[in-house]
Formats: C-alpha cells, structure tokens, sequence
C-alpha cells in the first residue's frame, strides 16, 4: 500500500474506521483493536498530591454512571469523619464530605508521610506523643495500629489534619478551616479531567503503591521499588542508593525508545533526581523538555514510552496543595493543572502523522503520584512486597500495603466512551502493562503480579478523531494567569526536590531559613547544576 496524503489521512478520519480504500488498516496505525496491540505509544502523566474522591468523586451521581456500570464516587452515601472532642466546634460530630469550588484547597498542606497517612486511614496516633510532631520526630508505631487492621475504616483525615494544622500553623484551625479536607470538587469545577474520564476510560479502583509521600510513590512508578524508603528524606537516599532497575532502562534494553519531558523551568528533572544512579547517564539522551513534547507529538516522533512530569516551580501546574507561612499562601490553583492536561491531550488528539506516533496509536494515562493527604472513602488493599526476602524498610514497614486510591484515567481510540474500570490497579499496573506488550520481564514482586490494563481496550474498530471529546477549560482567574508566584513560599514537594539537587552536592540538609521562596530555590538549583556540569567536565 503506498503512502496516504493528508487529505486521504482526513478523509478517512471522519469515517467510522482507519481503513484505506483497499479495506487495509492505515499503516502506522495499532492494527489488532484490543487488548495491548491497540497502541504503539503510550504517555504517562503524573501529576500531584489528590485522591480520587477530591477529583473525581463526583463525576456521577447515584445510579448514572453509564450502561449500568458501578462506579465508586461519593454520591449517595453518607460520608463523613469524625472530628476530636478537643477541637472547635466538636459538638458537630463528623465533617461530612461536601462540594466546594475553592480550587487551591486543603489550604494549608495536609501531612502525606507515612505516620500521617496511618493516622488517616486507622483513626490512631500511637503514641500520644507523636500528635503535633513532624513525621522525622515521630516515635515507634509511627501511629499504626498493631495488629494492622485488614480493611482501614479511613476515619481520620479530619483528625490527622488537625493535627498537622496546629503544628504548622501553631494555632488550633477553625471547623472552617479544617473541614476542607472533606472537600470533593463537582464536575464542573474541574471540566477537563472530568470530561476525559466519562469520555474514555475512569480507573476507580486506582491505588498509589505506598501509604507515603511523592518520592516512593513515584519510584514505585518507574521501579516497582523504592529501595526501602518511604519517605522523601533523607534525600541523599533517592541520589546515591535508590539503584532498583527501572523501567526505562528495560524498554531501552529491548531496542524500544524511551524519553522524559519535563518543564525547563524546573531546571533538573524529578525522575533523574529519584533514579539517580540508574538514570544520570541518559540525561543528555533521553530528557527533554515539554516543548520538544508537544513537537513530536505534532510531527510523530514520540517514544514508545514517554513519562511527562508537570511544572513543579514557578507557577506550578502539579495541583499539589499550597502552604502557608507567616501569613503568606502560595497560589496552587489545580486549574493550572487543567490547562496542562488540556494541553497533553489535544496533542495526542490532533496528531495525525501518517508513520510514527499518532492519535490512534497513542495511549495516554493520566494519574496522580499519591493522595497526598485528601480524603478517600476507600479501603487500600494488600501488597506484594517488591523483595520478600528483604527487610522492613523505613518506619519498618514492610511494603505489603498499598496507598490511598488516586485518580487514574486512560485515553486511546480503543477504548468506549463512559468505560468505568474497577478492577484494582495501581502505578506499577502500566509497568505490568508495558512487560506483558513488549515482553520485558518483571522488574520486581510488586509489578510481577500486578494487572495489567488489557481489558481497557475492547473497541476492534478505532474512535476517529471527531468522536473524541473537545474539551474546555474553565476562566482562569486573571490574577492566577498573569501572576509569577517566584516570590512565595516553598511547598513540601518544591522544598524536597530542592534538598534533592543539594543532595547531589554532598550536602543532606539546607540551614533553617536558607531557602524560603521559590525564586530562591531555582537560583541554588541552578548553582548545584552548574557545579554538577563542571564535574563532568573534569
């Protein structure tokens, strides 16, 4: 079959198959229609720090999800957490689960360390001692309960939210203040993230792989390990131990490419700085910013995997929560976050290159690193530990527990609009995905028995570009849009990804108050870059 022209490309996108004249599926295009032959390609976006409830816990009301499909939302049920006999206004019992349009809450940051995120699944802070502490101080059990409750009631959000307010803040928050952590937002407060996950495929039994914070989180993504961390710091762990096999290096051994994108104003980028001592060598080979993205997207030349991580920085767009600190609050709306997803999407919608990545051959998955502290009603499930023979590894834990549920969608021309999937997954369930498709071999215990995502794709016949949804981004407040939040303060991610490229230096901590803002943590990131690149010169 010779080559199609453009007209002969768009002709045929309007029909309801990617066939040429001869009946023959167009070349480039993912030709078997199910299973894992429906793509070529496939785009992971992480994002941060939200639970499926606060995202997409509403995205259908009772009994509406489409062709009598469960879905696991909020609506309907009677959803709520306990508030503590000590705090304002306990004589309301329970902080019930409510929808709100404040789009940069839980303002202040909710505490997303291991200690916390057993005090919000069980309800204990064990022991006493450890109630307004940091997670660094916090003493053995590190509040979980012993034994480990088999199925977590997830009654202590508004508990553990507290608690963490008046260490941060040091004051007691009011009902107002702390009954944000119930929020979950409406489908119009977030019409793209919703309109993609009733248009395609909504993963509602999604779990983060460690009931922990963003560095483990997003190993487990790339490794199915975190070399026995489980929380951020200390940071000289994630540069000079975190050694497991990832997945890039597997897909690259197979002769398949690979790369990572990332927003040069980050100026390093996250993945390198978790895999440190597996990836610092394909830098210069395999890291790109987002505008070398969107180019290949629009000419066909993405990789057969592409990992996207969002802008952390300067006018973040990762939805993580914002902070507080002397009365200043960084702006966090997850609008941002919206307009990047937006963005992501329509360039895997409208590629149409007739070799080489295109709209029907290009899986994009969407998910979040962990929940980072937002209420979910379900349960996290039991976990295959990465290396059962290996010891407990911080908190001794023993990573056989997975993580609150967070946000998950696929998006591919084989999959049906209004497709709810509830089998259980996580993170490590796309390395399953791409091992099983290219035939890598598992990486560890944890992705070995993972599900892969197979069953997403039952079209045989692809969706053509006018079946895939337009999506519109709300208004974005003038002062969100124009304003460059270099002057506020750091958040917990921005400050670990900071001490993580002070790491490389040698150097395992900042002095208090060295770095408060984000303008000034760009400029050290930039000097340790600098200085790195000097010592490769040598």
């Amino acid at each position: 079959m010779g080559r199609l022209s453009r007209r002969d490309i768009i002709k045929l996108a309007g029909g309801a198959a990617l066939v040429g004249a001869d009946g023959m599926p167009l070349p480039g295009y993912a030709q078997s229609g199910k299973g894992l032959n429906a793509f070529d390609h496939a785009v992971v976006l992480m994002l941060e720090n939200r639970s499926f409830d606060n995202m997409l816990g509403n995205l259908y009301g009772l009994g509406a999800a489409p062709r009598s499909q469960h879905f696991e939302g909020v609506a309907g049920r009677n959803l709520s957490n306990p508030i503590p006999p000590d705090a304002t206004d306990a004589n309301r019992g329970v902080v019930p689960v409510w929808s709100g349009t404040v789009m940069d809450n839980p303002n202040p940051d909710p505490g997303e360390e291991y200690p916390h995120v057993s005090t919000q699944l069980f309800g204990t802070v064990i022991p006493a001692a450890n109630r307004n502490l940091a997670a660094t101080e916090m003493s053995a059990p590190f509040n979980t309960p012993d034994p480990v409750p088999a199925v977590p009631p997830m009654n202590g959000f508004v508990v553990d939210y507290i608690n963490n307010f008046v260490r941060t803040e040091g004051r007691p928050p009011s009902y107002d203040e702390y009954s944000v952590i119930m929020q979950c937002y409406q489908p119009d407060a977030v019409p793209v993230i919703s309109a993609l996950a009733r248009e395609f495929a909504v993963c509602d039994h999604w779990f983060c792989e460690v009931p922990s914070q963003t560095f483990t989180n997003r190993s487990f993504m790339n490794a199915a390990s975190s070399t026995g961390a489980v929380i951020n710091y200390p940071y000289a762990h994630w540069v000079n131990d975190n050694n497991a096999e990832t997945i890039f290096e597997r897909i690259g051994a197979a002769g398949l490419s690979w790369k990572i994108y990332f927003d040069e104003e980050d100026v390093f980028p996250l993945t390198v700085l978790i895999h440190y001592p597996r990836l610092r060598n394909f830098v210069k080979t395999n890291v790109f910013t987002m505008r070398h993205f969107f180019q290949d997207a629009k000419n066909g030349t993405l990789p057969n995997y592409a990992f996207i991580e969002p802008r952390l920085f300067v006018n973040h767009n990762d939805m993580h929560p914002p902070v507080r600190i002397a009365g200043h609050t960084q702006r966090s709306s997850i609008l941002a976050g919206e307009l990047l997803i937006k963005n992501i999407y329509d360039a895997i919608r409208l590629s149409n290159s007739e070799t080489g990545s295109n709209f029907g051959n290009t899986l994009l998955a969407i998910t979040f690193d962990e929940h980072g502290g937002c209420y979910d009603h379900v349960p996290p499930p039991a976990a295959a530990p990465p290396e059962a023979e290996k010891p407990a590894g911080q908190f001794d834990f023993r990573f056989d527990r997975q993580g609150v549920r967070v946000p998950a969608l696929l998006i591919s021309a084989y999959i049906e609009s209004g497709t709810i999937i509830d089998t259980n997954l996580s993170h490590t369930s796309l390395i399953k995905t791409f091992s099983d498709k290219w035939s890598l071999g598992h990486l560890t215990g944890r992705d070995r028995v993972a599900t892969n995502l197979s069953a997403a794709f039952i079209r045989s016949i692809p969706r053509s570009p006018d079946q895939w949804p337009t999506v519109t981004l709300r208004t974005m407040p003038a002062d969100l849009a124009l304003e460059s939040d270099s002057d506020h303060p750091l958040n917990e991610l921005q400050r670990a990804v900071l001490g993580l490229a002070v790491a490389l230096g040698g150097d395992a901590l900042l002095k208090p108050g060295e770095i408060v803002t984000v303008i000034e943590a760009i400029q050290r990131m930039k000097k340790e870059l600098r200085l790195q690149e000097a010592d490769a010169k040598k």
